[in-house]
């Protein structure tokens, strides 16, 4: 067999069996850049691992208390069910607006200012909440001549109407 450089022969373990290939004389060392860079990439793996589920939870949380409609009281009027259901998201449950309007940097207007309402006329109005508003150049108010009938709407109006003014 052929020597190596130490002068021990090539393919000789430290027993010097044969069996098992030659050992270095000293510890082989990772360049520590090597071994930072695995360390990133496990701790990236598991931090994916535990923190992706956890995001997405918290995510779904989110959008579940936003999306969420607000609750109907049991003694609610039918018409008072369809306003709770269809536009307090926006408008709030007393018409003064809400937070989760707010969230998507929309402000809808007042329903209880009286000024304001009196501008409006029921055909306005009918055609706002049936049609959305982005054709008189307000994108927020979604149409809901899919969801409603027109004489839900017309009921939804007097609703309106009869709101008490804010303060």
């Amino acid at each position: 067999m052929s020597r190596g450089s130490k002068g021990r022969r090539a393919g000789t373990g430290a027993t010097g069996s044969g069996m098992t290939p030659m050992l270095p004389d000293r510890p082989v060392r990772v360049k520590r850049s090597r071994a930072r860079a695995m360390l990133r990439r496990v701790k990236a793996k598991w931090l994916l691992v535990i923190a992706g589920p956890t995001l997405l939870l918290l995510a779904g949380s989110v959008l579940a208390v936003i999306f969420l409609p607000f609750p109907v009281p049991r003694t609610a009027t039918p018409v008072q069910r369809l306003y709770l259901s269809r536009c307090a998201t926006c408008h709030g449950s007393t018409g003064e607006g809400s937070w989760r309007a707010t969230i998507f940097l929309m402000r809808p207007g007042s329903l209880r200012d009286p000024a304001r309402m009196a501008g409006l006329s029921d055909e306005y109005l009918f055609n706002l909440v049936k049609n959305g508003g982005a054709t008189i150049g307000k994108p927020g108010m979604p149409a809901f001549g899919y969801h409603l009938t027109d004489s839900e709407i017309r009921d939804l109006i007097a609703y309106l109407r009869a709101m008490p003014a804010s303060k």
